[in-house]
């Protein structure tokens, strides 16, 4: 195994590091901190003529204010699919359709439910760091192999230390992502 065949091993491992960190950020979004944000309709798939088509391809969707989310469908024919799809979605909201557009009034947060909510946080930032941990085990495998076949055993030894501090490096952002979120959910 070759120098290139490491360095290429590594790279796909940071791939796969970002792409945790992306899905990390993405699920992140969806937890509601109690103030009104398009992104928790991000998910809500609607029934355009037969076909499930996201929420946001079939209307505008804006935070009129801090509690109050506006969808203005671009055909009022789309009121009540859209209506029905946020209650099939089961996200805890409840919109109401005033036939021009559908408005959602985004309840305050108790204090428990922020708690639970810190909770689901951490709860993906440990997820992530597990999809780290299992990035960073296919690459020194293969750092491994590539020593077994004749690699020079210093080099392999440098190029876990490159992976181990990019392991380190992206825990820590993880880190900072949840502590973020846990700061926006528990202000009030």
């Amino acid at each position: 195994m070759s120098a290139e065949e490491v360095d290429m091993a590594i790279e796909i491992g940071k791939e796969a590091m970002d792409d945790a960190l992306d899905h990390l950020n993405k699920e992140l979004v969806n937890i509601r901190t109690g103030k009104a944000s398009p992104a928790i309709l991000n998910d809500i798939m609607v029934d355009y003529y037969g076909a499930l088509t996201p929420l946001n391809r079939v209307s505008n969707i804006t935070a009129s204010d801090s509690k109050t989310l506006s969808i203005q469908p671009w055909e009022k024919s789309m009121l009540g699919p859209i209506e029905q799809a946020i209650f099939a979605a089961n996200i805890g909201l409840t919109p109401m359709n005033d036939g021009e557009s559908v408005r959602i009034n985004i309840p305050p947060l108790t204090e428990e439910r922020r708690k639970q909510l810190v909770k689901q946080a951490k709860h993906l930032g440990e997820e992530t760091k597990i999809s780290l941990r299992n990035a960073r085990h296919k690459v020194m495998d293969t750092i491994k192999t590539a020593v077994k076949n004749g690699y020079p055993e210093d080099a392999g030894k440098r190029k876990e230390g490159v992976v181990d501090k990019m392991i380190h490096d992206y825990s820590d952002k993880i880190d900072k992502m949840v502590d973020t979120k846990e700061k926006d959910i528990m202000t009030i």
